[in-house]
């Protein structure tokens, strides 16, 4: 995303946890004539969303997109986990995105044409067996995102929430729990530059919500329009998977 941002001539501020990788790509972006800062920590520490606020009005003055991207999962069965593993998905997929909406909005209404980008996941869409606690997430921001949206509607600030399917980053090696998910990975995924691309022209578009792949466009499809046996096939052969 912040490269094919670069390439829009967007001016950039990164936030993660690996200040290593972030200054690496923000060296990159540099080469590139780009201008970016970054900010390394954990987002869902209230001093780390606040010293990206903080840069916003001290540089800008003003933030025309706000993309939440963060994420984290956990597979495995519900009741084997503790409840660490569910409140710290709760953190970063939903309530850390919320509160940096919160606190940069005077800088969204400051921007010009403002929106802000959820990236959830088409397991917000539908729920499967052994992700529990990501799918409730998920569910969750885009229930917040489709508020959030009709609130902000009067104010001028924009709301896209995105639903991508299986990305081929290093969400599901921290993630995965065994070599099953892996193949289910290697076959069903797309680019992160793919999907960086479908978010930019949906962003440009001014759409509201967008499922990114054609299987999950089907998966979702079928589950409204065929929800019994939707369901029945993922009880059916999904559990083989773990």
């Amino acid at each position: 995303m912040a490269r094919a941002l670069c390439h829009r001539n967007a001016r950039l501020l990164l936030v993660a946890r690996r200040e290593s990788r972030l200054q690496s790509l923000a060296d990159d972006i540099r080469e590139q004539n780009g201008e970016v800062f970054f900010v390394a920590g954990d987002i869902t520490r209230p001093e780390t969303r606040a010293s990206v606020v903080d840069l916003i009005g001290r540089e800008w003055g003003g933030l025309d997109a706000l993309i939440n991207n963060a994420g984290i999962g956990g597979p495995g069965a519900f009741q084997q986990a503790g409840p660490d593993r569910l409140r710290r998905m709760l953190e970063v997929n939903v309530v850390a995105p919320a509160e940096l909406i919160r606190e940069a909005f005077p800088w969204l209404e400051a921007g010009i044409n403002p929106i802000v980008v959820n990236v959830g996941s088409v397991l917000g869409h539908v729920a499967v067996p052994w992700k529990s606690e990501y799918c409730a997430s998920k569910f969750a921001l885009r229930g917040f995102s489709d508020s959030l949206r009709a609130e902000f509607s009067g104010q001028g600030v924009d709301l896209l929430h995105v639903a991508p399917s299986t990305t081929k980053t290093e969400f599901f090696e921290k993630a995965s729990q065994g070599g099953e998910q892996k193949k289910l990975t290697d076959w069903n995924s797309v680019s992160p530059e793919n999907v960086a691309e479908q978010i930019l022209r949906a962003m440009v578009k001014g759409r509201h919500e967008v499922v990114l792949t054609v299987s999950g466009k089907g998966f979702v499809t079928a589950h409204r329009l065929l929800p019994g046996i939707t369901r029945w096939l993922i009880r059916r052969f999904l559990p083989q998977l773990h």
